[in-house]
């Protein structure tokens, strides 16, 4: 009977033992998590609802989500991707539904339906798991690898490593010759303390066009004013693929809102009409533009140096303009960084060029396994991560399986 030890109770490790076991009933597999819980990201994940997946169903689009792994991942989302994501969890009692935003959830609405079903899995597969059992050591003796936990020593045919962003795992594996990547923070929020956005928080604006002043990052999308700064799928999509160099800047960046992603002159003779047609109205009264809101109307008047009692026939060419510059090239003065609800996610962990990510196999080693955050793979959101945790133990199954 081959054995078959897998470092991680998270998403990538509970999926790749579940399918490996499936597909060959005759492999023995342990699971080892250094934590007392497991699946503890898929818990909170999506706000304790787990965002599984996002309704993208071509290979080469989906792709397009993960700044770090686009190139690799094009080849395995051929083999399996979000319908078999879907056909996978519902064969195994979990239905899906796609959300308004095209996130993808349990239809139970928790996370827990997920947490059920790989535990129930595990159980009636006889795939063992092992809580508090963090890694000491891990070597190659002959064609076997041998882990050292705190608790046990462990001999195996076959190793994959699922542990996720784990820096001691990371630095074993560089003991092993593997590159590993310098990990930075990706999928995070912008810290920005600006007057304008001051009691704002839960504003959204549906179509803005965020830019990084002084590099080529820009992103379009729907923007959130948070308590702390600016988030949204605008801005966690730029920070994702912006990771690398908002580190190398300390997360000390300005940023340039577009609130209606229009030139500047487009508004300016949107505001001359308006100027016309409401010569006896006062300005701060309503926004004239369904997609700012009243709040956010009423901050972006006195930034333009306009009070918010002026008459719009009132209004110099100056003031007009400057209202046009602050609807679409405000800027802000970001300083720090906040993570995206529980959800961390880094950039960074084990070189690509060195899997072979038509079995998830290291080149450097025969049967050692990467699959999940372990390898410098990232995406947008977290539906996108898990995708990449899916495909990647599916994948790595087959090849546990068939060997």
């Amino acid at each position: 009977m081959s054995k078959v030890i897998i470092i991680g109770g998270g998403a990538a490790g509970y999926f790749t033992a579940i399918n490996a076991k499936e597909q060959n009933p005759d492999l023995d597999i342990t699971i080892l998590e250094k934590g007392k819980d497991v699946l503890q990201k898929v818990k909170i994940s999506g706000g304790g609802r787990c965002n599984v997946t996002h309704a993208c169903f071509e290979p080469k689009e989906l792709t397009k989500f993960y700044p770090r792994g686009e190139k690799e991942l094009l080849g395995p989302f051929h083999q399996f991707m979000t319908g078999d994501t879907f056909e996978w969890f519902e064969n195994h009692g979990v239905p899906l539904k796609i959300e308004g935003d095209n996130r993808v959830f349990p239809e139970a609405n928790t996370s827990q339906a997920i947490i059920d079903c790989f535990q129930k899995a595990v159980n009636k597969l006889n795939i063992k798991v092992l809580t508090n059992h963090g890694v000491i050591s891990i070597y190659q003796q002959g064609s076997t690898w041998i882990i050292n936990t705190k608790n046990e020593r462990f001999i195996t045919d076959k190793l994959v490593i699922a542990a996720g962003s784990s820096k001691k795992i990371w630095e074993m594996s560089q003991d092993l010759g593997h590159t590993i990547i310098d990990t930075v923070p990706s999928l995070f929020t912008f810290n920005i303390k600006d007057a304008r956005l001051i009691d704002l928080g839960g504003i959204s604006v549906p179509n803005t066009t965020v830019k990084i002043l002084d590099t080529k990052l820009e992103n379009y999308g729907p923007l959130l004013v948070t308590h702390w700064g600016l988030s949204g799928p605008a801005v966690l999509k730029l920070s994702a693929f912006g990771a690398r160099i908002l580190a190398e800047k300390n997360y000390n960046y300005k940023v340039e809102v577009n609130w209606l992603s229009k030139s500047s002159e487009e508004i300016l003779e949107e505001l001359n009409q308006l100027k016309k047609v409401n010569a006896k109205k006062q300005i701060g009264l309503k926004s004239p533009f369904v997609e700012i809101s009243r709040r956010l109307w009423e901050r972006l008047v006195p930034a333009s140096n306009i009070k918010i009692n002026q008459n719009w026939a009132d209004l110099n060419k100056n003031q007009l303009q400057n209202l046009a510059n602050q609807l679409t090239k405000a800027t802000f003065l970001a300083n720090g960084r906040t993570t995206f609800k529980e959800e961390f996610v880094t950039a960074g962990g084990i070189d690509l060029k060195e899997i072979n990510f038509k079995r998830f196999e290291s080149k450097l080693h025969k049967n050692l396994f990467f699959v999940g955050e372990i390898l410098n793979i990232d995406a947008v959101t977290g539906g996108f991560n898990f995708q990449n945790a899916w495909t990647g133990g599916f994948i790595c199954a087959n090849a546990l399986a068939e060997d």
